[in-house]
């Protein structure tokens, strides 16, 4: 996991106060939300605000239980580590797309330098203001974008390297999930089965035990007590 990453980007879409959190549920299960504001410092609904936001993003998920002395529930944080590395993925290529479009403007395109005030033009605003300083009026020079063009160069191969080990982890992550979601179907399909084996063993109980309960009929008496009812005269 790449976690200076994440810490950057949870920084940017919260606040930098979120930022420790990760380092509490990174590698952790169901870890309770008093534990976490006492670690931070911060008062309950302080950390469940923070929380909050960033369950928004898909970044955690929770589970809820009751105290059973006190009544209220307390919330468990687990880190969703999927989401983060597709948000991790998602953002890096967007710092790639970018800084492919500056290269490529860089290379394509000259800009102007006052070398008095430091500021730099393109060659349309430069051209309007005939290639001198609107501030002290000094002429422009050339920019040399030889050392900037480097320097993106390099920042592309550094993004584009995270981008492939963060894709590599996100698939790893992906093909575990998969297979816990794989025995777990096996799992239900067996106790599905398990369940229903015991329904019929439970049900053949029944019949036998319906079977014991019923007397077996007498042939030869029924049989006797028909001939005794025969010969026994009818009164008057």
């Amino acid at each position: 996991m790449q976690i200076k990453f994440l810490k950057s980007i949870v920084e940017n879409l919260i606040n930098k106060q979120a930022v420790p959190i990760i380092d509490l549920l990174i590698g952790k299960k169901h870890v309770n939300e008093f534990l976490i504001a006492k670690k931070l410092n911060l008062t309950i609904n302080q950390t469940r605000n923070i929380l909050y936001k960033l369950s928004d993003f898909g970044l955690v998920s929770f589970i809820r239980k009751k105290d059973k002395r006190k009544g209220w529930y307390i919330y468990f944080w687990t880190l969703n580590i999927t989401q983060s590395l597709n948000l991790l993925e998602q953002n890096l290529k967007k710092e790639l797309l970018a800084l492919e479009n500056q290269l490529k403007d860089r290379k394509d395109k000259r800009y102007y330098l006052c070398t008095t005030c430091s500021l730099e033009s393109t060659e349309e605003n430069a051209l309007l203001n005939n290639f001198a300083c609107p501030e002290c009026e000094n002429v422009y020079q050339l920019s040399d974008n030889k050392e900037l063009i480097e320097k993106l160069e390099k920042d592309i191969a550094r993004v584009r390297k995270d981008i492939e080990m963060v894709s590599a982890e996100r698939k790893l992550e992906e093909g575990k999930n998969e297979k816990k979601k794989a025995v777990k179907i096996k799992r239900d399909e067996k106790k599905v089965k398990d369940d229903r084996a015991k329904k019929r063993v439970e049900r053949l109980a029944e019949k036998n035990k319906d079977k014991k309960d019923k007397k077996p009929i007498d042939d030869k008496k029924v049989l006797k007590t028909k001939k005794t009812s025969l010969k026994t005269p009818k009164k008057k």
